[in-house]
């Protein structure tokens, strides 16, 4: 599972799309989105109540505190929210320690309540974990003892009296409205495969649950059986965070197939730098490299996984090649092409695309005094080792080999203790 954070603007079009099928009623939710790029005429257009109703406007960048951070304007009018976004719009701000441009804005009417109520919802490994109070709002930290959780176990129908504990001390007027919406939120959050839900606050307008504040996480692995229900959902990243070139280009590569395609910078002047198979197996190698006191030099985050085919493969080790071997300091590097037991990608395959790309760069490789520790097992993994030895002798570049004899993290000490050894 692969926990994503979705704008805010996203997870209330979500909620809205359908919860009139799971619960046979609509809620009058109205948001809109605001970037460089919004016409607000078009706007205007589409969204009329933009122009006829009284707004609420804030940054929709996946950052929380946006009222204690004074980012949340409320009662204004359009030419009110167009000055407010103008003053904010691509100025860099600082949350939470990270700093970054407000690139994104939502708008919404403004909606007068006297009620905050809050909701979170979490699943966890067995199970969700659902908590729930009368006091929402920006406070509710401090009223953290009021809030109730129960804990649903995987398989475990939302009955009313599996929701009873949350809604016990509501008052009868709403106790039945409350009660009936927190069973048809958890079972959407169940049926569009969010990992996480948070409303804080909503209220109630006209008898009906409105959320006013609104966070989403949803399992991006599940994206094959979801797109036609998340529609064109977005799926920035984290506040702060910005793609260089190279990460943008493979990011460009993710998106044309059908395999996984995945990489990160996290210290261009580290010396371990990663090139490995499989989700799971990357964040092996990764932790290991931290666990063993070394995450400082770590260079990368990388994986491919999905069976590539070798012109994928081949682009995608250029990448990493080339930012692994970027201005050599006379230091020695290591490179760990790693991964675990494949199940069905042919591993003499993946590695022909690498090892192409390896011969390309023999020079880089060099000047960079590269190591390179290899470590794979799966199908045809015997052909793909074997070239990857003879590769070493004809560039004559420093390569170990190992099948599953070696373990992954045994590798990742190897390269350590090469970048540590003496010159």
């Amino acid at each position: 599972m692969a926990r994503k954070k979705i704008r805010e603007y996203d997870s209330k079009r979500l909620l809205k799309e359908h919860f009139k099928r799971l619960a046979g009623y609509d809620l009058s939710i109205k948001s809109a989105q605001i970037t460089d790029s919004t016409d607000l005429n078009e706007l205007v257009e589409k969204e009329p109540w933009v122009s006829s109703k009284k707004l609420a406007v804030k940054p929709d960048m996946l950052f929380g505190k946006r009222g204690k951070s004074g980012l949340v304007a409320l009662n204004l009018d359009l030419a009110q929210v167009a000055l407010f976004v103008k003053e904010r719009l691509g100025k860099e701000v600082e949350m939470s320690g990270c700093k970054g441009p407000i690139t994104t804005f939502i708008v919404e009417p403004f909606v007068p309540h006297n009620e905050e109520f809050y909701l979170n919802i979490v699943s966890d490994r067995l199970g969700c974990i659902v908590s729930f109070s009368e006091c929402g709002g920006i406070d509710i930290e401090e009223n953290w003892d009021k809030v109730k959780t129960i804990f649903v176990p995987t398989g475990t129908s939302f009955t009313s009296e599996i929701c009873a504990p949350l809604a016990a001390t509501l008052p009868l007027e709403i106790k039945g409205v409350i009660e009936e919406f927190l069973k048809v939120v958890y079972t959407l959050f169940q049926d569009l495969d969010f990992t996480f839900l948070e409303m804080n606050p909503f209220t109630l307008v006209e008898g009906k649950p409105y959320p006013l504040d609104m966070r989403g996480e949803l399992d991006d692995t599940a994206t094959f059986k979801n797109f036609k229900k998340w529609g064109n959902v977005e799926f920035p990243l984290p506040f702060g965070r910005v793609m260089s070139a190279t990460e943008s280009f493979i990011h460009g590569l993710d998106e044309k197939t059908s395999a996984s395609l995945k990489f990160t910078v996290l210290n261009p002047k580290g010396r371990i730098w990663t090139m490995v198979a499989g989700g799971g197996a990357s964040v092996i190698y990764a932790d290991t490299v931290g666990d063993l006191g070394y995450a400082s030099e770590l260079g990368n985050y990388a994986e491919y996984s999905g069976a590539p085919n070798e012109e994928e493969v081949l682009q995608y080790a250029r990448v990493v090649i080339d930012c692994a071997t970027a201005d050599p300091d006379g230091r020695k590097r290591a490179l760990v092409i790693g991964g675990g037991i494949a199940n069905f990608t042919d591993v003499a395959a993946t590695f022909s695309g690498i090892i192409r790309a390896l011969k390309e760069k023999e020079s880089k490789l060099k000047a960079a005094r590269m190591h390179i520790y290899v470590r794979r097992g799966g199908p045809n993994y015997q052909k793909g080792l074997a070239k990857m030895r003879s590769l070493g002798e004809e560039i004559g570049i420093p390569i170990e080999v190992y099948g599953p004899e070696e373990t992954m993290t045994g590798i990742c000490k190897q390269a350590i203790e090469c970048i540590t050894a003496a010159a």
